[in-house]
């Protein structure tokens, strides 16, 4: 395991980064000083900071399908539900990763992983996330082409977001399809929907990287399966090996090629951390 990922196991990265402790040579591995990509077994090798032995948690990690009211947080200081109170042990101190706004539903991760958290919410990495969406009207083509090229809002144009699965129900007037993307800003879906034209009625997250929601019930959470845990591994792991790589190219006065972001094109903007 990657040291960074041992410090985030013992809960270290949430207040300090750990990449910078392994340079300053606070961390330590079987007495030798560590240095950035090395790897270590928290259960038998002597990993310290500061001297310090670091007691890792074993990774604990939850799929929840939050329902509508729910507060997507660990906790709320109006009182009210927060997604820690459905998930069925107490024991390891987890997270909700990202957020899904309270009249949202889906999938919902949650962890006691910082780094695995970071993997998947910066907006770098672009982790897609998909959505099933139900909005009034008909979502004709010109309004998909204007989601696929991106929306201005007042904080800026959104990613360009792939709407598939259209479909529209004339009885009711609305529109079901799935909208996928990688990238979002507080109630991004919903605000780019509304100045579309096409509020929106139902909002459920269906998928988050390679994590799918299924038949989970709403209100309920289950841990994750080995074939899951094995694919959010990857995931952070090709994160932490391009950020490592990054890191030794400014070492060495290179300079990695970096996307350019641009909010007032509608060609190339990218947001900001996730949340619908």
């Amino acid at each position: 395991m990657r040291l960074q990922r041992i410090l985030a196991a013992a809960g270290i990265s949430a207040r300090r980064g750990a990449e910078a402790l392994i340079r300053a040579g606070r961390v330590r591995v079987n007495g030798r000083a560590a240095k950035l990509g090395d790897r270590a077994d928290p259960w038998r090798d002597d990993v310290t900071l500061d001297g310090e032995p670091l007691r890792p948690q074993r990774p604990v990690s939850w799929i929840l399908h939050k329902p509508r009211g729910v507060i997507s947080s660990v906790r709320d200081p109006e009182g009210r539900r927060t997604v820690l109170e459905l998930v069925p042990e107490r024991g390891a101190r987890v997270f909700p990763v990202g957020r899904l706004d309270r009249d949202s539903e889906g999938l919902l991760l949650l962890t006691n992983d910082g780094l695995l958290a970071h993997a998947l919410l910066h907006p770098s990495h672009e982790v897609e996330r998909e959505y099933e969406v139900v909005v009034r009207g008909a979502l004709d083509a010109e309004k998909r082409a204007r989601l696929a090229r991106g929306v201005r809002l007042e904080d800026g144009w959104t990613a360009p977001a792939r709407v598939t699965r259209a479909q529209h129900e004339p009885k009711s007037d609305t529109t079901r399809f799935h909208l996928i993307l990688h990238e979002g800003r507080k109630r991004q879906i919903r605000r780019a929907l509304q100045a579309l034209g096409h509020p929106v009625r139902e909002l459920r997250r269906v998928r988050f990287g390679p994590l799918r929601l299924g038949g989970l019930a709403r209100g309920a959470a289950r841990r994750l399966e080995a074939s899951e845990r094995r694919a959010l591994e990857a995931l952070a792991e090709r994160v932490l090996s391009r950020a490592g790589d990054a890191q030794s190219a400014r070492s060495s006065g290179a300079k990695p090629g970096r996307r350019k972001r641009n909010r007032r094109s509608p060609h190339g903007p990218r947001g900001d951390a996730p949340s619908t």
